[in-house]
């Protein structure tokens, strides 16, 4: 039973610091863009840097086409 005191409190905290990390991500915009980084890996060199910017846009869900 002792064990389980400690595990409890050991186990909020670690939920604590994920749940802290989770909102710090967010609100320093860590999920603002995650469309570009991923067309922006395709472009060979700097003058090509342009064409990243004219990616598709994403997916509307709401959209029904």
């Amino acid at each position: 039973m002792s064990l389980v005191s400690v595990l409890i409190p050991v186990t909020m905290l670690l939920v604590g610091c994920g749940v802290w990390a989770f909102f710090w991500a967010v609100g320093t915009g860590q999920f603002d863009d995650l469309d570009i980084p991923g067309w922006e890996i395709l472009v060979d060199d700097k003058s090509d840097a342009v064409a990243a910017d004219t990616a598709p846009p994403a997916l509307d869900p709401d959209d029904p086409a």
